[in-house]
């Protein structure tokens, strides 16, 4: 499009332009601020009211607003990028349809308007939403923009994730604190989607027989390569099941028996990275995948259904069954056995009657090893 053309368009049309920057398509990313918010009802469901339903619809469009201005300086300072990909070279801003000092007007107000309903919420709530756009800012803007940084573009991107989870935990609660593993975990996750995005992005635009585009489309991948991207995959992958296993034996041990669909919903995904044109590379689009999101949903209802169940059997199935040391079995008496192994266990009680039954159950158990040890020793 010519500068004449540009400067000639239409008011309506200009608009239009400035309201698709703002991707309010991408909304659906706020599903991931669901854990935060169902994690701490579990904790307390009393937590659940007429007024928590108000400050959710408010905090969904604080995020909202947060993101979109995310997403319109993204648009903004990606445009000389964007005009080198072949599907990309048609956002409004590659095409020159978006006027840019209304962009970052737009850009600014978005946050303002954010921030300043976050605030109704309350201070950490606000904080929490400030950082998500400073976020932004760091992975956009130059000198530093880390989308151009191999690994630290993952890492940066997908600590949304987490922020995510933090805006819906406040939006609940301020008096009790998201466990560490939780938030690891989550972040990792998120590495593991937005490293099989880079990876589906390297591969298509490789297929196209110019390597050169990618490296002039997106800096990192002039030393990303499709094997070290799968790497990550697999580093992100463990790492979030290991942060999750963490978070589940501490606090919620029934979740455990949601793995397996976990571990299938992670497969698919995986697949889903090596068809052409993926949906991953657009994860706004991923509700077109029947499969995934058939997975997706099981998973979800599951681990919520499993987040307000109890299971003290399960609980009973994964008690430790070994001591600390075995110098501490030989000259260990029941009530020290107990102490020594009290330390292994989930350090959630369900109540007192299972945890007295706990007890019992050590005790006896120790009795039963000790009497065994000292007849072998005898």
């Amino acid at each position: 499009m010519s500068q004449r053309e540009r400067t000639s368009l239409p008011v309506r049309d200009r608009l239009r332009a400035h309201l698709a920057i703002a991707r309010l398509d991408h909304s659906i990313k706020n599903l991931f601020v669901l854990p935060g918010v169902i994690v701490p009802l579990s904790v307390d469901p009393a937590l659940f009211n007429l007024h928590l339903i108000r400050t959710l619809v408010l905090a969904l469009v604080s995020i909202t607003l947060v993101a979109c201005s995310n997403y319109v300086i993204n648009e903004v300072l990606d445009a000389p990028f964007d005009r080198l990909h072949p599907i990309k070279k048609n956002r409004p801003a590659a095409c020159g349809l978006v006027s840019i000092p209304w962009a970052y007007a737009q850009w600014l107000l978005m946050m303002a308007a954010g921030i300043a309903i976050a605030l109704t919420i309350s201070r950490i709530f606000a904080l929490v939403a400030l950082i998500l756009w400073i976020m932004g800012c760091l992975y956009n803007f130059p000198p530093i923009r880390t989308k151009d940084v191999p690994y630290l573009d993952v890492l940066t991107e997908s600590i949304n994730n987490p922020l995510r989870m933090l805006l819906g935990w406040y939006a609940v609660t301020r008096v009790l604190i998201p466990p560490v593993s939780l938030l690891l975990a989550y972040w990792m996750i998120g590495c593991y989607f937005m490293a099989l995005k880079r990876f589906s992005e390297l591969s298509e635009l490789h297929h196209s027989g110019d390597h050169g585009l990618a490296g002039a489309y997106r800096a990192s991948f002039k030393r990303y390569t499709p094997e070290s991207l799968l790497v990550s995959v697999v580093f992100y992958a463990s790492a979030a099941m290991l942060f999750l296993g963490a978070f589940i034996i501490r606090y919620r041990i029934e979740l455990i028996l949601s793995f397996p669909l976990v571990a299938l919903t992670m497969a698919i995904y995986l697949r889903l990275a090596f068809k052409p044109d993926s949906a991953v590379q657009n994860p706004e689009k991923l509700y077109r995948e029947p499969l995934l999101m058939a997975s997706f949903s099981a998973t979800v209802l599951v681990m919520g259904i499993l987040l307000f169940l109890r299971l003290p059997r399960l609980e009973q199935i994964f008690l430790p069954t070994l001591p600390t040391t075995t110098s501490s079995l030989r000259q260990a008496t029941p009530a020290t056995v107990s102490r020594s192994t009290l330390v292994l266990l989930p350090l959630r009680q369900r109540s007192p009657a299972v945890a007295a039954r706990w007890d019992q159950q050590r005790l006896r158990k120790a009795s039963a090893e000790r009497i065994a040890w000292n007849g072998e020793v005898a």
